[in-house]
């Protein structure tokens, strides 16, 4: 593997990774009714997932060009962050609604 192909996979997961962690604070903050925070940090984390989309783009365009990707464990490992850190966000978003209902009940 290149060290290029390294870098872009590198940078899928470390992204992917944060958007999964600002989706918990998203929920932590919810806990407490701070939706000013959670609305934040659902931001940090939509922003953390299109910077893990561009570096999956990237993989993606190389293949397009005719280079493929070889295939490895850390390639596999790099989307499954990226599919992790999709569907957190998305459940995180739901929860925050959620304590939205229960606060103002």
């Amino acid at each position: 593997m290149d060290e290029k192909s390294l870098q872009v996979m590198m940078g899928l997961i470390m992204h992917s990774g944060d958007a999964k962690s600002h989706a918990m604070e998203a929920i932590q903050a919810a806990k407490e009714y701070d939706f000013e925070s959670a609305e934040q940090s659902l931001n940090d984390a939509k922003e953390s997932l299109i910077k893990a989309h561009q570096s999956q783009t990237e993989m993606l365009t190389k293949e397009a060009q005719g280079n493929s990707t070889e295939i490895t464990l850390l390639t596999i490992h790099s989307q499954d962050h990226l599919m992790t850190g999709i569907t957190f966000t998305d459940l995180a978003k739901e929860i925050v609604d959620l304590y939205r209902v229960i606060d103002k009940k």
